[in-house]
């Protein structure tokens, strides 16, 4: 199959499945004489592997890890088990850190109670202020 089809049966875009080629996620493909990659369907397993990961947040990274176990299936696999629990741990930050930015959100968005001209607005006085400032160092 060609490229386009590939990215289709897998919801993907022809740029990504190029994309994973280059990071070397994806294995290279055969070419016509006309210079067309064309796939099988063992690329279109992968790609949809990959793309599952890439849908619960992990990183290109991550990916590559679990391709690499995912390629020698007699491996062992605590090695996937301490990379998932990883991923997990920095979900936890991540939504820790978003639950503080929901607070500084819904705060800046109590200081403008209604229409008024824009150089009174205590949202854009609010993000002038320092409290912005802490708000990003404090990783909201």
């Amino acid at each position: 199959m060609r490229i386009g089809q590939l990215a289709r049966e897998s919801g993907s875009q022809p740029e990504t499945v190029r994309y994973y080629e280059r990071m070397g996620l994806l294995p290279q493909v055969a070419r016509t004489e006309g210079n067309y990659r064309i796939y099988d369907d063992g690329h279109l397993e992968r790609l949809r592997f990959i793309r599952n990961c890439r849908a619960i947040g992990m990183t290109l990274e991550e990916v590559r890890r679990l391709l690499y176990f995912r390629d020698r299936p007699d491996l062992v696999c605590s090695e996937i088990n301490q990379l998932l629990d990883t991923h997990i741990a920095g979900l936890g930050e991540k939504l820790r850190d978003l639950r503080h930015l929901d607070g500084y959100l819904r705060d800046l968005r109590a200081c403008c109670d209604g229409p008024r001209p824009a150089g009174t607005c205590g949202i854009l006085a609010g993000l002038d202020s320092a409290k912005a400032d802490d708000a990003e160092s404090t990783g909201r």
